[in-house]
């Protein structure tokens, strides 16, 4: 019986977490070990309206072999037509005390990091998002070339929240 309970509870959890009314598209792709720095993880996108403004998002999964405090990526968007708009973001990573931000309650953590707000994607035809990292240590002239402790990078777009 108390094993029934539990197992009802955890659908319950899960299809509650599944429920997400403003996810318009949401994947994440594998990183085998450790992200390369020449490594660049893509999305093909194919919006589903021309007009209507939605979040974007980067989704990171990370474990405890993530041993810095931020993380510097190059995000590059391919419009249909030929125009492209690259971004340097960073994001914050860990607390000072070194414990990983995002959530979770093993040691794998995920994050939602903002990419763009009010995106409207007035361009018909499919979009392509281009994700590599460009982590450098201090002092150092040379990037990461083996980045650790990143387990999935993702790609969301949202619908925003109704005010």
């Amino acid at each position: 019986m108390r094993n029934k309970f539990f197992v009802a509870l955890i659908l319950s959890c899960l299809l509650l977490v599944s429920c997400d009314s403003n996810r318009v598209y949401d994947v994440y792709k594998s990183i085998p070990n450790q992200w390369h720095k020449d490594s660049v993880v893509s999305f093909k996108i194919n919006p589903p309206d021309s007009i209507k403004p939605y979040n974007l998002f980067v989704n990171l999964r990370n474990n405890d072999d993530y041993k810095y405090n931020n993380l510097y990526l190059i995000v590059e968007m391919n419009f249909p037509h030929g125009k492209t708009i690259k971004d340097t973001l960073q994001y914050r990573m860990a607390k000072p005390n070194g414990e990983l931000l995002g959530t979770g309650f093993t040691d794998v953590k995920e994050n939602k990091l903002w990419y763009k707000e009010g995106v409207v994607f007035n361009e018909s035809g499919e979009y392509t998002i281009n994700i590599q990292h460009a982590m450098r240590e201090n002092g150092k002239v040379n990037g990461v070339v083996n980045l650790q402790g990143i387990t999935d990078v993702g790609f969301r777009i949202e619908k925003p929240l109704e005010q």
